[in-house]
């Protein structure tokens, strides 16, 4: 017979503390094995390796549960995975072990999933960034990475996150809205559509304003799909997010720099670049540095017809930090000069908002006066 426990809450608690077992053996087995096998089958090795006979007399339906959830602890995202299985779930937000936070349509809500404690946070952790060649410590306590399905991940760990580590993930579905799905969800009117579609075909430069959030790179990609098929254009982000339907596209990511403090690849350089690739459309996921001067350049040298997006509160505001960001580049040129390059460069400000009840819409465009 069974050791088991007969009553439901122990019996749970007797899987709990052997999942535990084996998932410990299996760190290491995964670190010393990488590669050697299915996960699936170094987890059963485990059971078999690591537990006494009550798990040999475990039912074929609690033994495959039991491998499901080490394999979700081991390879996976642990108590994230049913989190990011869920279509509905927009951003994932880990704040220490204890709290796990979702946002769902817009709106931030607790999740009743959590993590054991710091250590299996950490793991998971790993699991994310190793994979890409990065890393946190305290001497490099803040990270951002990429999962295999695009979504987006910060990593903040102590001594800057005083709680324990933060694990920020913004996803990406695959399927993103179309301009006519905006319409149809409220985010923009017809009549406001039809002035962008218009704007584009006359080669006008667009930017997009709003604060975090706020829908600015869901508006980018579907303004993006009334680009001429037949143009190269060449986007470049921080993490590729953009997803243009066009057949000739060509997409450049940055690169941090490595563990080393080699390597990097900056929103600038490869902004630079990409004038060299004969470009007829330039896509730019988010100006936030000094490359907003080689972007005002580009834009006043015959490279209009432009798209991009920047962090601001009104149109006034995007403008405005487009020029302090443009000054960051340190060459000295006054603020005048950057300010006309600007008036000529940028045609269109389109300033989109995250209501209270979670729905983005476009609250004004505004056509920048040269």
């Amino acid at each position: 017979m069974s050791n088991f426990p007969r009553d439901a809450g122990a019996y749970r608690g007797e899987l709990d503390r052997l999942a535990t077992s084996i998932h410990s053996s299996l760190v290491e087995r995964r670190r010393a094995r990488a590669g050697q096998g299915s996960l699936n089958e170094g987890v059963g090795e485990a059971i078999r390796a690591t537990v006494d006979e009550r798990a040999a007399l475990l039912s074929d339906e609690s033994r495959d549960g039991l491998v499901e959830r080490i394999v979700r602890e081991t390879s996976g995202l642990g108590p994230l995975e049913v989190l990011l299985e869920d279509d509905e779930v927009e951003e994932v937000m880990v704040n220490g072990s204890g709290r796990v936070y979702v946002e769902r349509n817009g709106r931030i809500e607790r999740a009743a999933v959590c993590f054991g404690d710091e250590e299996q946070l950490r793991n998971t952790i790993e699991r994310i960034l190793a994979p890409l060649g990065r890393r946190v410590d305290e001497l490099s306590p803040m990270a951002d990475a990429r999962l295999p399905d695009g979504s987006r991940v910060n990593v903040v760990i102590p001594p800057l996150a005083v709680d324990g580590p933060a694990v920020s993930i913004r996803r990406f579905p695959a399927q993103r809205p179309g301009p006519g799905d905006l319409v149809e969800l409220g985010t923009i009117t017809e009549p406001e559509l039809d002035r962008l579609s218009a704007a584009i075909s006359s080669r006008q430069s667009i930017l997009i304003s709003g604060g975090t959030g706020s829908g600015k790179t869901t508006l980018l990609n579907a303004l993006s799909a009334l680009l001429d098929p037949v143009e190269r254009i060449v986007t470049i982000e921080d993490a590729a997010e953009l997803n243009l339907a066009q057949p000739h596209v060509v997409r450049l990511e940055s690169r941090p720099p490595s563990i080393e403090g080699r390597g990097e690849v900056t929103i600038r350089d490869l902004l630079r670049n990409a004038l060299r690739m004969r470009p007829d459309r330039i896509v730019i996921g988010e100006v936030r540095g000094p490359e907003a001067l080689d972007l005002l350049t580009a834009l006043n040298t015959g490279h209009d017809g432009a798209l991009s997006t920047v962090h601001a509160s009104s149109a006034e505001d995007a403008l405005g930090r487009l020029e302090v960001l443009a000054l960051m580049a340190g060459i000295g040129l006054p603020r005048s000069v950057i300010a006309a390059q600007l008036r000529r460069g940028i045609d269109l400000v389109v300033q989109i908002a995250r209501e209270r009840n979670g729905h983005r819409r476009v609250t004004g465009i505004e056509t920048v006066r040269a």
